[in-house]
């Protein structure tokens, strides 16, 4: 089956995932999604319906084989790939004091490894019009307190993009990297409820809300269509202005 514009994604049944996958189907885009747990993949495919053209492959972006497979499972699907989104990825924050090697090899297999096999097996599959977008952070722009291995992936995340915008982007392939700041989510829900955690997000970001899943999501779509055909090779921070600004407020500052 040939289709018109494939996306595959990574990590689609979460928060961010699947807002991704559901903004990509609004532009007529079918995807692949991917993930690590098939009960929470086949609601997803279940609550899409008929509404997008959406397949999935069981895998763990770790596993030796997973790049050919969720490659292999996209073009026999859909007999092509235009897009790569890299959403799939580690939360783990600790200083570099305490963090293991266990954890430091997790998290760099994940956040890093995954993502640049994948890419390298898509990439003779691209051309014209295609892209790859890699969820980053605004932790990969500038290190964060007790960061440790998470900002250092996430800014191996920006040198692989721009390596590879500079290398395929005369064949009309173009990378980039969305850079989020903290988004809410389920899995960050708990976090909004400490003091120290809403001072250095919410107090230092001029905007009246927080990052959700469709602000990403937008992006990603924005980056993957042919509006966003000349950029190449960047870094957008989805953060309310929190990475540029470095301003407190007024809604933390004291009274009076």
């Amino acid at each position: 089956m040939t289709t018109s514009e494939v996306a595959i994604v990574t990590g689609a049944a979460g928060g961010i995932g699947e807002a991704i996958v559901r903004k990509l189907g609004e532009q007529g885009v079918a995807v692949v999604g991917t993930g690590r747990d098939e009960a929470k993949l086949k609601a997803l495919a279940e609550g899409l319906g008929d509404t997008m053209r959406f397949s999935y492959v069981l895998a763990d972006v770790t596993a030796e084989d997973a790049p050919a497979k969720i490659v292999s499972h996209t073009l026999e699907t859909f007999g092509r790939v235009n897009y790569l989104v890299n959403n799939a990825g580690s939360g783990s924050w600790a200083p570099v004091h305490l963090t293991t090697d266990q954890v430091l090899d997790e998290v760099i297999a994940i956040s890093l490894r995954a993502p640049f096999r994948l890419c390298r097996e898509v990439l003779p599959h691209m051309g014209r019009g295609c892209a790859i977008v890699t969820i980053g952070s605004t932790f990969g722009i500038m290190g964060g307190l007790d960061g440790g291995i998470y900002c250092a992936v996430k800014s191996g995340l920006t040198g692989l993009t721009q390596t590879m915008a500079a290398q395929y982007g005369e064949q009309g392939i173009r990378s980039n990297v969305v850079a989020p700041t903290v988004v809410r989510t389920p899995m960050t829900e708990a976090a909004w409820d400490y003091p120290s955690f809403q001072r250095i997000n919410q107090g230092l970001t001029p905007f009246y809300r927080d990052c959700v899943p469709d602000d990403v999501a937008n992006a990603v779509a924005f980056l993957c269509s042919d509006k966003g055909e000349f950029i190449n090779g960047q870094v957008l921070p989805i953060d309310g202005g929190w990475s540029t600004t470095r301003m407190i407020n007024s809604k933390w500052l004291p009274e009076g």
